[in-house]
């Protein structure tokens, strides 16, 4: 808070109260506060704001800015990278929009390929969320644009133990029927049991059968073999997959995308997540906003006891919460 003191000796005249002047402070740090930023109240307090009345707001908004050994008032570093991505991230949600959906996913891979493991669940999201015929898309899109195949580059960028499933997922064209054989997930389910329960032994991660048994079987055999899983284990898969993250997300994103979605969009507006958790939103809304936003939202609703719209509306600012508002509304228009 910005003390008494510090706002009357710098008021340039007894006009602007110190009521006055001490709203219009609260209404620029509202602004600058959560995803995306309030332009029409920057714009509208900032833009009249004299020498004096900016100076009152360096002083007393230590978040932002803070004072050196002679008293001058620097803006911290971290956030005025925080501050460039929150005015970012309306035009990237634009963009993204925009984009040819196979053109989108080739990028957000290559984006995550480059961010290295923070962001490996992205590459998972996009192999196991999408049809047969989106994931060759992105493929075939990849290609175009960076002029590599996207399963090279996955084996190249990915050094740890997810790679030998990555390169699987990535490189994958699922049966999307309705046929499953049942005595087969059955016996899948026995196997991958097994590699769970020696984990500490071999990693499943780089178990041939369960990296093959992920990457090619159906949605619909995988979800049966995880039935017949719970029924050997006692245990779901999620309780005894443990940790292991990578493959959680994999199980998660062909099993249950829209809980896995909500789970993204939810760690992204947490006030302390970083900017690569924060990313989250903008992706999953953009991506999903004409394919499932309807049971996404019912899911999220149901999980977190508010809708996704009010929560948008507490976290998010400006033009970005306008546009997000927007997507996510627009099977209601249809």
């Amino acid at each position: 808070m910005i003390s008494k003191h510090k706002l009357i000796s710098s008021l340039p005249s007894p006009s602007l109260s110190l009521m006055a002047f001490s709203e219009e402070l609260g209404v620029v740090n509202e602004a600058f506060s959560g995803l995306g930023i309030d332009e029409k109240s920057l714009i509208s307090i900032l833009g009249k704001w004299d020498a004096n009345q900016l100076k009152s707001f360096r002083l007393g908004t230590s978040r932002f800015f803070g004072e050196d050994e002679r008293s001058f008032e620097k803006l911290v570093e971290h956030q005025i990278n925080q501050l460039k991505n929150d005015f970012l991230r309306f035009k990237s949600a634009l963009v993204l929009w925009t984009m040819h959906p196979w053109e989108r996913d080739a990028r957000l891979i290559k984006d995550a390929l480059l961010d290295g493991p923070k962001s490996n669940n992205v590459i998972v999201e996009i192999a196991c969320t999408r049809s047969s015929e989106e994931l060759l898309g992105a493929r075939r899109a990849y290609h175009s644009i960076y002029e590599r195949s996207v399963e090279e580059d996955v084996a190249s960028y990915i050094t740890t133990t997810e790679r030998k499933l990555f390169v699987a997922l990535v490189s994958a064209y699922r049966y999307e029927g309705t046929k499953v054989n049942e005595e087969l997930a059955k016996s899948e389910a026995k196997i991958v049991f097994e590699a769970l329960k020696n984990a500490d032994k071999k990693n499943p991660l780089l178990d041939d059968d369960v990296v093959t048994i992920l990457a090619i079987r159906s949605k619909l055999h995988i979800m049966s073999l995880f039935q017949h899983y719970k029924k050997i284990s006692a245990n779901s898969i999620d309780v005894d997959l443990g940790t292991n993250e990578s493959l959680k997300d994999t199980v998660q994103c062909i099993c249950a995308p829209p809980t896995y979605f909500c789970k993204v969009m939810e760690a992204a507006m947490v006030k302390e997540a970083d900017e690569n958790t924060r990313e989250g939103l903008t992706r999953v809304i953009v991506t999903r906003a004409d394919v499932d936003m309807k049971n996404i939202k019912e899911v999220y609703q149901h999980k977190y006891a508010i809708t996704l719209s009010e929560k948008i509306k507490v976290v998010a600012n400006g033009n970005y919460k306008d546009f997000l508002l927007t997507l996510i509304s627009r099977e209601e228009t249809k």
